[in-house]
């Protein structure tokens, strides 16, 4: 905190605690003047009702002195005067490291029985998933969802369904969480006009099922080419390049028409951050083996 900022606060707190400490002391010495029925002459409801003066009862005198002992006394043993620290050099910082400190040294027993055993075993044992549903909370959830259901407006694929772009093995899985993923779309819309996006939709439409043109998808079919380089020429994608498969009903991006359409067209970027700082191997083994557990026993790992 610069000088001018902790000047300032001490300012505020000063006047502030200032102010009422004196009020509180103005309202024990006061003296209101009062008729000789011990009211003060106010008079409401046509003199039905007279304000009466009684002094401040003593809990109440007693309690507001205390709190101000209480609030003096803070001020003194922990920061909130300016820049001042406290005579307990009481941090957020430090009491943030001693808790990440207590969190780790009990985590660390239960991730050292886990490092020796695979993703797949792990995904099986129900102290391993509670630990790797908790980390996906903290650190996947903002994107795949709290059940990791997926968010297609993000991108961020369901987990849960056995449909995985770059396979889903554990070690794939880990690999995905440690080290990300960048997946690109190249627009096709320069190379393929308005009207060959279309067709090309309706083709990729007719691929999964999907209801579609048939004079389009056929039309589609003979310019998906330029498609088949990462698809594959049937379609069934490859996770060697994190390419979809375009005949089952996954869809990334949403599986409408105009959605399909803006996919070829515009192109999609989508990116899943490395999280190899922020986690530990062990860390990332627990939520793998979580996700694992989600997609190939639903319900076991709950």
């Amino acid at each position: 905190m610069s000088t001018f900022w902790s000047g300032w606060v001490m300012l505020l707190v000063t006047f502030n605690l200032g102010i009422t400490l004196f009020l509180f002391i103005w309202g024990l010495r006061v003296r209101i003047p009062t008729l000789p029925d011990g009211t003060t002459g106010h008079v409401w409801a046509n003199g039905v009702l007279r304000e009466g003066v009684r002094p401040l009862p003593l809990w109440w005198v007693l309690v507001s002195a205390t709190m101000f002992v209480l609030g003096i006394g803070y001020l003194v043993l922990f920061p909130g005067f300016g820049s001042y620290r406290g005579l307990l050099g009481w941090t957020a910082h430090a009491e943030l490291a001693d808790d990440v400190a207590r969190t780790e040294a009990k985590l660390a027993p239960l991730l050292a029985q886990h490092a020796q055993r695979s993703i797949e075993q792990l995904a099986e044992d129900p102290s391993a998933t509670r630990l790797g549903q908790r980390l996906f909370l903290d650190n996947c959830a903002g994107c795949h969802g709290v059940q990791g259901h997926g968010n297609p407006s993000l991108g961020a694929p369901n987990l849960t369904d056995r449909d995985w772009l770059y396979g889903g093995n554990g070690e794939t899985l880990l690999a995905s969480i440690l080290d990300g993923r960048r997946g690109v779309m190249p627009a096709q819309g320069a190379a393929l006009g308005s009207a060959g996006v279309q067709e090309v939709a309706q083709y990729v439409l007719s691929l999964s099922g999907r209801a579609s043109d048939p004079v389009k998808a056929a039309l589609g079919k003979a310019r998906f080419g330029v498609c088949a380089a990462c698809h594959g020429a049937n379609g069934k994608g490859n996770p060697a390049l994190g390419a979809p498969d375009l005949t089952d009903a996954v869809w990334l991006y949403g599986g409408s028409g105009p959605r399909v359409e803006e996919s070829i067209r515009d192109g999609r970027s989508g990116q899943m951050p490395a999280f190899r700082d922020r986690l530990s191997s062990d860390e990332a083994r627990a939520i793998a083996a979580w996700v694992y557990g989600q997609s190939n026993h639903a319900g076991l790992t709950q």
